[in-house]
């Protein structure tokens, strides 16, 4: 339900938006508006308020909307009535009214992305955890608890941030001039190259690929619950016990715990543990497990996790009014380059479809961030708005982009596209529509089955 909620929410917000943009131009520019719908096909409900000549609709598919405005080319409009038709508007009016639609997603994008600014984004700290050996982290010679201060001048105060600037320069194959901070608060330089990674990296995490993972505190084989009934529980393990080995092997981390209870399914594990300053051996028989056709052991033990080295993690990034301002024009003009980057990559083959996202995987999403908080779900908002307003951009017949395309031309030369190549281009821009959904529905259902 959660999910669902959220999802209607996101789409009414964004469409509503993005439609009163047109809305608003076209009542600027004196053209009649003869209906605002959300959503498209069958008209559910529909009302007019007082003496207005919009009819504000919600119709029965909830996956985008329109504005129909008085034009000649989709009805007879009477001689009175003329100069309020949208075909009969100067071509620069007309390319005002298309544009305003995903201007006003970019712009709704600003908006979040200062209020997320002004109050304050949790993040996590740009601290390195274990560099991959064998990587581009490892030739650069990056070391683990470093932490990056600046990417190209570019601050990261956050761990996000620093995916996102790499992930713009790995589009680039531009190199990452790295500014880092060690333990002891020496300024480091490193120089990250991008070159050896391939588009196929980016269908998974890139950064893995880089050889990059954000810090992670120690945790320690320190049992903090066990299962009611469990065989770690019948054994006589206790919370607050301190694993110290298993059938004679050293155990430093949680880590090791968990991997020989997992290679010892049905199998006698003898345990010594550490118990308020005494030692206590204990002997158990881990459970036998199918996972995904792989046997494993289990005990029914958890870690102890300590939450204050956890939330020394965290970090919470915010600015005064004008620096938020500039901020969330620079994340909203930077998230639309990038997207715009990746989708020329797929058109040019060196990016996979993979990458594209349908309804459903959008409806996940939103619930995800709906259920981590109000920050998390107005920052996806503002990720879909710049998305929303990209994708209308694109010089596609039937998105605004095409509309403004043809405009273009024609301020260009003088006189309007003729008839046949407006009918020719509408074709064209249904067969890539109908193409590049099907892409992502597939890609959505594979994500939900496949995993």
């Amino acid at each position: 339900m959660t999910t669902l909620l959220a999802f209607i929410v996101a789409i009414a917000v964004l469409v509503v938006i993005h439609e009163l943009g047109h809305y608003v131009v076209a009542r600027l520019c004196d053209v009649k508006v003869l209906r605002f719908s959300v959503g498209f096909g069958k008209v559910l409900y529909s009302k007019r308020f007082g003496n207005g000549e919009t009819e504000w609709a919600i119709s029965a598919i909830p996956l985008g909307g329109y504005v129909k405005m008085l034009d000649e080319n989709e009805g007879e409009v009477l001689p009175n009535e003329l100069r309020r038709a949208f075909n009969r508007k100067p071509v620069l009016q007309r390319m005002a009214i298309v544009i305003a639609g995903p201007l006003a997603n970019l712009i709704l994008a600003v908006v979040f992305y200062f209020a997320l600014f002004l109050h304050g984004v949790p993040g996590i700290r740009p601290e390195l955890g274990e560099v991959v050996a064998n990587t581009p982290a490892a030739s650069a010679g990056l070391h683990m608890q470093e932490i990056i201060v600046s990417i190209n001048g570019q601050p990261v105060p956050s761990w996000q941030e620093v995916r996102w600037l790499l992930l713009d320069l790995v589009l680039q194959q531009k190199a990452a001039n790295l500014e880092l901070k060690d333990a002891q608060g020496e300024k480091l330089y490193r120089q990250l190259a991008m070159n050896s990674l391939t588009a196929g990296d980016l269908d998974s995490d890139f950064m893995q690929k880089l050889g990059l993972q954000p810090y992670h505190p120690p945790v320690y084989p320190i049992i903090g619950k066990l299962v009611e009934g469990g065989v770690a529980q019948h054994a006589g393990m206790q919370v607050n016990d301190r694993v110290l080995r298993a059938n004679g092997q050293e155990l430093a981390l949680w880590e090791d715990w968990v991997n020989i209870v997992r290679s010892h399914p049905g199998k006698v594990l003898d345990i010594e543990v550490e118990r308020a300053g005494t030692l206590v051996k204990l002997s158990m028989i881990p459970d036998v497990i199918d996972e995904a056709g792989k046997t494993t052991g289990r005990v029914g033990a958890m870690a102890y996790i300590d939450k204050e080295a956890f939330e020394a993690m965290m970090t919470e990034v915010s600015y005064p009014p004008v620096a938020a301002l500039r901020e969330a024009l620079r994340k909203t003009w930077e998230t639309a380059v990038v997207s715009l980057k990746m989708m020329g990559r797929m058109v040019m083959g060196e990016v996979s479809l993979k990458n594209l996202s349908g309804p459903i995987t959008i409806a996940d999403y939103a619930g995800q961030s709906a259920k981590i908080g109000m920050g998390a779900y107005i920052g996806f908002l503002a990720l879909i708005s710049i998305s929303l307003g990209i994708l209308n951009l694109l010089p596609i017949p039937l998105l605004d982009g095409g509309h403004l395309l043809y405009y273009a031309v024609e301020f260009l030369k003088g006189s309007p596209m003729p008839d046949g190549l407006w009918e020719a281009g509408q074709k064209v821009g249904i067969a890539l529509l109908v193409t590049m959904m099907a892409f992502a529905l597939y890609n959505d259902i594979s994500r939900l089955i496949l995993g």
